[in-house]
């Protein structure tokens, strides 16, 4: 499998920033981009600042750490972190070209090969 990567769009590097700069995170801190099993559709992104770990793939973008997990690294190869903001809330979206099926609320996902955890 070869990786392409994890970026972000300029305006959640923007908020990356700010929140990093708030946190006073330390010289290894980054976005984590991650999943774990959960949803209606099998897997829910789990993003949060967070300090590289020794076995973490991590990307730059922006200027930005990038850490993803092993487990999750097929399942969020080649997406986009973006930063939305609208009336129903403001928060992190993954654009991933791996899901094939998302729940309505857009929390949840599948990728091909695995199977739905609900009808």
């Amino acid at each position: 499998m070869s990786l392409t990567m994890v970026t972000l769009t300029d305006f959640a590097a923007e908020k990356v920033t700010q929140f990093l700069a708030t946190q006073e995170a330390g010289d290894d801190a980054g976005l984590r981009v991650g999943v774990r099993g959960g949803g209606c559709s099998g897997f829910q992104y789990a993003l949060a600042l967070d300090e590289r770990k020794e076995e973490d793939q991590v990307f730059e973008d922006h200027g930005i750490r990038l850490i993803v997990d092993p487990a999750s690294l097929e399942y969020v190869d080649g997406s986009v972190v973006d930063y939305t903001e609208s009336l129903m809330g403001a928060g992190f979206e993954v654009k991933n070209p791996n899901v094939v099926a998302a729940c309505g609320c857009g929390s949840s996902f599948r990728v091909a090969d695995e199977e739905a955890s609900c009808g």
